[in-house]
């Protein structure tokens, strides 16, 4: 019964999608397209600015150009940088309050996925001041208008730039729960590599993952469309010929602005197609444990892939076709088999590890509740799942 009711949930959800006013950010590309934002601004009148980052893009010295930029050209900005790892509601409703002390009509998210679920969040705040975030959690919940919202990434990985989502962490009860909305897809996105050349190899390595499951679920997934497959197609090329190059050479730039185009890509695919149970074990992971959430989407993958079984075996051989891993007298299984085997290479080779450390087994029946109802009924994940098989997962990727 249940099985049914999720399915019947998905499919009315996917109907329903189909008239959602979705749209593509104006993108500005390529290298030092970061230069031409303050033009855009000056033309689209956006201006004073909030810019939502973080504390280490802050200290590196990544916002320097940007804000000289901005600075020559007369456009006044205030910086948001407490930004933490999975934003809290704090977080958010600190960025609100200087928002609107210093009179801002947009919003620039300046870094990964971080920076841009805050920014995202203070958005939905702006449109909806009489909702709280927990208020505006789930599905079309914001429904007007909010600040221009720019999204400059410095890595390649949350495809936020592309996305109606804004994933938000509650630091009491350590709840991390997405607010999805077509009107907070930003409306500009500067796509420039040079931002991604100083990017520490971790990084690349799990925002790159990161890229991957949003692809790959998006595909495996029953939600797909002609669209979101050729997007998810392009993305999972692009990251298998790319990524590791990035990683051990972070200063090849043609690699960087491939990964940049796959994060987008897979960003656009999963917008409309949706995850699955490897994002909702994630969001629990980062809820708990302030795990990184490429890291643990790279983490869990394999261990999710492998355990849907004959349910992937087609579209996984489809990908490992695409990713040139196959041999033309492979089955599907064989070929399903493969793709899961050239994740976890990568991941040997990038030194992400199998299982991840920490996770406390006391928590595992709160965190299997969250991810279960995180889930169902909304994913279309190509095999429903119960409790028990979200407990046997944790248990293979708890270290």
């Amino acid at each position: 019964m249940n099985s049914l009711y999720c399915r019947t949930y998905q499919l009315a959800y996917k109907t329903v999608a189909q008239f959602l006013p979705w749209r593509q950010p104006l993108l500005l590309e390529g290298e030092n397209s970061l230069k031409e934002l303050p033009a855009l601004l000056h033309r689209q009148s956006i201006h004073p600015v909030l810019i939502v980052t973080d504390s280490g893009i802050s200290k590196l010295g990544l916002l320097d150009g940007l804000l000289e930029d901005l600075n020559k050209s007369g456009i006044p900005y205030s910086i948001y940088d407490k930004t933490v790892p999975n934003p809290t509601i704090d977080n958010i409703e600190e960025a609100l309050i200087l928002y609107h002390d210093s009179g801002c009509k947009g919003i620039i998210a300046f870094g990964g996925g971080s920076p841009m679920d805050c920014a995202k969040g203070v958005a939905a705040r702006v449109a909806r001041p009489d909702r709280t975030l927990h208020q505006l959690k789930g599905q079309l919940k914001v429904r007007k208008a909010t600040p221009p919202l720019i999204a400059i990434p410095t890595t390649a990985g949350t495809g936020s730039e592309a996305t109606i989502v804004s994933v938000v962490s509650n630091s009491e009860t350590h709840e991390k729960y997405a607010i999805n909305d077509p009107v907070l897809t930003p409306q500009f996105a500067v796509m420039d590599p040079l931002l991604t050349v100083n990017l520490p190899s971790h990084i690349t390595s799990t925002t790159g993952m990161d890229a991957l499951t949003h692809a790959v679920e998006a595909y495996i997934g029953r939600s797909n469309t002609i669209q979101t497959k050729q997007w998810s197609r392009e993305a999972t090329i692009l990251i298998f010929a790319n990524l590791y190059e990035a990683y051990e050479n972070g200063t090849n730039i043609e690699a960087r602005k491939n990964m940049q185009r796959a994060s987008f890509l897979a960003g656009r695919a999963f917008t409309r197609a949706y995850v699955g149970y490897i994002h909702a074990i994630a969001h629990t992971l980062g809820g708990f444990y302030n795990v990184p959430h490429g890291f643990a989407n790279a983490v869990i993958m394999p261990h999710v892939l492998e355990y849907y079984g004959v349910a992937v075996h087609k579209p996984l051989a489809e990908l490992a076709d695409l990713a040139g891993i196959t041999d033309r007298s492979d089955t599907d299984e064989v070929k399903c088999k493969k793709f899961i085997d050239a994740i976890k290479q990568m991941n040997e080779k990038m030194g992400i590890p199998t299982t991840i450390s920490g996770i406390n087994t006391k928590d595992i029946p709160l965190m299997v509740e969250r991810a279960y109802n995180e889930a169902n009924p909304l994913y279309p994940v190509p095999r429903i799942l119960d409790r028990k098989d979200l407990e046997t997962l944790y248990v293979l990727i708890k270290e």
